[in-house]
């Protein structure tokens, strides 16, 4: 299409007055983004053609992610930087008067999930095709997202994310590849040639529509897809109410996790689940026909993963597909799909290992809830084989049992593989949460340590930061990021400490004018940056970091003689919108900021910033400005943390307990170069199985706590009466669960460590450095090749043109 800045510039100016029937004088920023997005993604066409071509003529073995959420961000810029013709746009374009700075703000962040589990299927993708991996993605289209952050008030508010309000530059709407998906109705059987046959018959039936978005690697030819599923009407159907049908339809794939505290919520949930897996493993199947193999086979050529308990309906969906349309016995079916589907298990928490009520199951998913109750028969009967007369043993492993299926345990029986997400998550998984599972099906568990695509969150987030890593140990970590590891024997050269110092003032700045834009507030890019964004949970505990800062303004206020070293902590957090504790924690925090921000003593030397919708550009501005990263969940309860290596990846030193990857940031790094506080896992997991702690016994022996509980409720924060009363209740009436008040004394010891550690400014850079070194084992890429290795194995495809 274009190899220099001239002819890039020729056909930019005339693609452009033929998308928009206008001169380029006259075209807006948005028409002007529009055109170069549709130039990258026909520039990307040609070697889409070819990989697909070339996977299906080596009928290469493939790999298709499922995945609720694919938190991709804006693809604008990285797109450029993977083609490896960034610095010949932003050169021509800079010819024509045109900022590419200003294009890429013109795009919408894609509106496909909401936190870790999501950012982490986006940075798989790009680690697919980047090591020339036969990957693709799978997910819902979701027309409004999850929602978009307004602060009004101090209080959360949610609208709908209008990330589609203009198009999609990259998505290519595939309407002859629709597939139907069947709800409700009944099934009828009959025998047919001696043999049992089902019928799913009075459905209500939805069509599947797939929107193809192109994944490129980097300077590769390798691109992969991620197929989007979008939910419509099938069309001349024939229905009382054609408007009820056409909106029930078409709120399948609006929102994504809709509200599920009423029946209602959780039906459209479940909903959503099964039209990603029922359409998803119809492309699929019907992709792998084309190959003219046998279906015995299937599993040889195809490897299915479930990113979580959301897509496993796979399992049984896989199932009908063998026995309802390819006519195979249960057997053969079982067999197949058993070592075709993997899981990821991304959490211990109980509320996130989803059960499903059979009342609300059974009607809406009438076949699929057939085979659920032959898979769990079946499997029940084999449990009484090994433990005979084990009734307890069996009805706790049980996939259905006291009126619930239960996802987790239909993803264990039915895949071939399951992982966690961190050495310590795997450990808990195997030795508690499913130890009974991995007793019998030891071969089944392993360990596969997250990772973040360093493209994304070093290169393509801090390009001044890696010039400076290039300009030290050359140009290959970019290929093979454990090569930041050559950047460990530069950490104590002056010159470079002071090259990164320059680097991190730099995009403290930038983060600064962003946050005077956004808050209107003036931070010191002096200060220490103090950083906790993730999703707003009580186990992540942002409460305790509001805690520590309500202390040292209760010190400042109390002691004029207490100084610390100025300050800036930053949130970025959403709450769920049913969930009514967490937004109560974001106006607490948003009622600290007004009170700290507005004190003007207090104010000199800390201050309190919440940016409100937080998403993957916002944070590809935060990460590189960072000096502390906030990994302060309650020990356990972090499967793995993702946002712990892309601060660690910008220099930025974590503060955190040992909790998920945390521990393995600290092995790497050392105890010397990361601040590690609070409970262990074991101690907490004690104190869950056998009791023993006691909130109100730190409440009443330490003047600390004492003074900021009491502050929740004795008009400290003006105007907002009994507001913080659930927070109260939760931490003395209902003991504390997530042992905030257990770990308060730690973390303000590990705090003042911190500033001490701050202040010796070339010993902290050498910290900053050497952390980066190390972050290299944290790369996606190294978490993928162990995936396609053990797991799925799949091989890279080389893709010639």
């Amino acid at each position: 299409m274009f190899s220099n800045k001239t002819e890039f510039k020729e056909l930019f100016l005339r693609r452009l007055e033929l998308l928009h029937g206008k001169p380029f004088s006259d075209s807006s920023l948005r028409e002007q983004y529009q055109t170069l997005g549709n130039m990258v993604r026909e520039y990307i066409s040609e070697k889409w053609i070819s990989t697909n071509e070339k996977y299906r003529s080596h009928h290469q073995k493939q790999v298709y992610y499922l995945s609720i959420e694919f938190l991709l961000g804006k693809l604008l810029g990285q797109n450029l930087l993977n083609l490896g013709i960034r610095d010949i746009v932003e050169e021509g374009l800079s010819e024509l008067g045109v900022s590419l700075f200003d294009l890429e703000n013109m795009e919408e962040d894609a509106g496909l999930g909401n936190g870790g589990l999501g950012r982490l299927a986006a940075c798989f993708l790009d680690s697919l095709a980047s090591l020339n991996l036969p990957g693709h993605g799978m997910g819902i289209r979701y027309k409004h997202g999850l929602f978009e952050q307004k602060i009004v008030d101090g209080y959360q508010v949610e609208l709908p994310e209008q990330w589609l309000k203009y198009g999609n530059v990259w998505e290519i709407r595939k309407a002859d590849e629709a597939v139907e998906v069947a709800y409700w109705g009944k099934v009828e059987t009959s025998f047919e040639n001696e043999r049992l046959v089902f019928r799913h018959v009075d459905a209500e039936k939805v069509l599947a529509v797939p929107y193809d978005i192109p994944i490129a690697g980097f300077q590769t030819d390798t691109v992969n897809t991620l197929r989007l599923w979008s939910a419509e009407p099938l069309p001349n159907v024939s229905c009382q109410d054609v408007l009820k049908y056409k909106r029930n339809t078409e709120i399948v794939s609006e929102f994504l996790y809709p509200d599920d505290t009423h029946e209602e919520g959780k039906i459209l949930r479940l909903k959503q689940q099964y039209f990603l897996v029922s359409a998803s493993l119809q492309s699929i199947v019907s992709s792998y026909r084309k190959l003219n193999k046998t279906m015995k086979d299937f599993h040889h050529h195809v490897a299915i993963h479930i990113n979580d308990t959301h897509p496993v309906l796979a399992i049984p969906e896989l199932m009908r597909i063998f026995i309802d349309q390819e006519g195979m016995g249960w057997d053969e079916a079982w067999e197949i799909t058993t070592k075709t589907i993997s899981y990821t298990n991304h959490t211990t928490l109980a509320e996130a290992l989803e059960k499903w009520p059979i009342h609300i199951f059974k009607p809406l998913l009438p076949r699929i809830y057939m085979i659920v109750e032959e898979i769990n028969e079946r499997f029940c009967r084999d449990l009484w084989d090994i433990f005979p007369g084990e009734w307890d043993r069996i009805a706790n492993m049980a996939i259905i049992a006291h009126g619930v299926i239960k996802m987790a345990h239909l993803a264990i029986v039915g895949s071939y593989s399951v992982n966690g997400v961190a050495k310590i998550h795997s450990e808990i998984l195997k030795q508690r949460e499913m130890r009974q599972f991995f007793e019998i099906f030891p071969e089944k568990f392993n360990n596969k340590t997250n990772g973040i695509t360093h493209r994304r969150w070093l290169l393509k987030a801090n390009p001044e930061l890696s010039r400076l890593i290039t300009d030290v140990i050359g140009s290959n970590w970019v290929y093979k990021p454990e090569q930041l590891m050559e950047l460990k024997r530069h950490a104590y050269d002056p010159a470079i400490k002071e090259k990164f110092l320059k680097v991190k003032q730099t995009r403290k700045q930038i983060l600064a004018n962003i946050i005077y834009e956004q808050n209107g507030i003036k931070v010191d890019e002096h200060s220490i940056f103090d950083v906790q964004v993730k999703r707003l949970h009580e186990y992540k505990r942002q409460l305790l970091n509001v805690f520590h800062i309500m202390y040292l303004y209760n010190r400042i206020k109390e002691d004029s003689s207490f100084t610390i070293y100025p300050r800036t902590f930053i949130f970025g957090a959403k709450a769920s919108p049913g969930y009514y504790y967490a937004k109560k924690v974001i106006k607490l925090i948003n009622s600290l900021a007004d009170k700290v921000n507005e004190d003007p003593f207090v104010s000199q030397m800390i201050k309190v910033i919440f940016l409100e919708n937080y998403r993957v550009s916002l944070a590809e501005k935060i990460f590189p400005a960072a000096d502390v990263s906030e990994q302060i969940s309650t020990a356990s309860k972090e499967a793995s943390g993702t946002g712990n290596m892309k601060f660690m990846m910008n220099g930025a030193l974590t503060l955190g307990t040992l909790d998920g990857a945390n521990i393995e940031i600290l092995e790497e790094v050392g105890e010397d170069n990361i601040f590690i506080f609070g409970l262990k896992a074991e101690e907490v997991l004690n104190y869950y199985e056998n009791g023993g702690y006691r909130s109100t016994e730190y409440y009443h022996h330490d003047p600390r706590i004492r003074k900021v509980i009491d502050q929740l409720m004795n008009g400290f924060f003006p105007d907002v009466e009994d507001e913080f009363e659930p927070i109260y209740d939760s931490l003395l009436s209902h003991n504390d669960q997530y042992f905030v008040l257990r770990d308060f004394a730690s973390y303000v010891e590990a705090q003042e460590k911190v500033e001490k550690a701050y202040q010796n400014q070339s010993s902290w850079l050498e910290k900053a450095i050497i952390n980066i070194a190390h972050s290299g084992y944290f790369s996606s890429d190294r978490t993928i090749q162990e995936y396609a290795k053990d797991i799925w194995n799949i091989s890279p495809v080389r893709n010639t043109l």
